[in-house]
């Protein structure tokens, strides 16, 4: 989708007070994502005329916060979603995560190669389901549902 359309993402921002410090790998995921994610998006509230959007994505009590605004800042909309659904593609992502991020300091490449694709088809299954849980809500590309799943994740850190 063109930077000229309407239903796109211009600006994101993670609602950090509750994440804990974060590793550098995992700074470096969250850092990504928003770069690709603001790169190339497709965005669309149900019932909305158009953006582009501002999206604040938090995490409160066991729930996924979109918190979207136009583009001078008002709000447009607030879509929450419960977590429980992603309990346990979260927690397998961040396992198979924790092995990889091992492994690429000294393990043999065919290893290396069989936790990369664990860990992408874990992450491609986390994006599926939060593509389809905001199907009725926001639709999106399974690109943008997996730049979106990787900073659910990141959010997901927290004490």
């Amino acid at each position: 989708m063109s930077d000229s359309s309407p239903f796109r993402l211009f600006a994101i921002e993670l609602d950090e007070r509750t994440v804990v410090r974060r590793t550098r790998e995992i700074e470096q995921e969250r850092e990504i994502a928003i770069y690709d994610l603001l790169e190339a998006n497709v965005f669309k509230p149900a019932g909305s005329a158009g953006g582009p959007y501002k999206l604040v994505l938090a995490v409160e009590d066991g729930r996924l916060i979109f918190d979207i605004h136009a583009e001078d800042d008002a709000p447009h909309g607030h879509v929450t979603l419960a977590l429980t659904p992603f309990r346990r593609v979260i927690k397998d992502y961040f396992l198979i995560c924790e092995s990889y991020f091992k492994a690429i300091r000294n393990a043999p490449p065919s290893q290396i190669e069989t936790l990369d694709m664990t860990r992408r088809g874990v992450h491609n299954e986390g994006s599926e389901i939060l593509k389809d849980i905001l199907k009725d809500k926001i639709e999106v590309d399974f690109d943008t549902a997996r730049r979106l799943f990787t900073l659910l994740c990141v959010l997901h850190l927290k004490g």
